[in-house]
């Protein structure tokens, strides 16, 4: 299976998790890894549109209101 790099770093980050956890059950993964990838995806995406909330909701293929809640939810302005 070929990986690119994204996919490689959540790969080694997550076998570290449970690693980490030393027997602890785990919880809510799924939601902790995607509130840790989306907040600089959005961050990256709308420094790149230079702040136009229109043209990264393009760029990140969402509606412009799933974006600025999005923003919201992570407290991005």
């Amino acid at each position: 299976m070929d990986e690119n790099e994204l996919a490689a770093c959540v790969r080694r980050v997550l076998i570290q998790y449970f690693k980490d956890l030393d027997g602890e059950d785990p919880a809510r993964i799924y939601e902790m890894v995607l509130n840790c990838v989306e907040l600089p995806v959005l961050q990256v995406v709308l420094d790149k549109a230079a702040g136009n909330q229109s043209r990264a909701a393009e760029m990140l293929g969402i509606n412009r209101n799933t974006l600025r809640k999005k923003m919201q939810t992570h407290g991005i302005k």
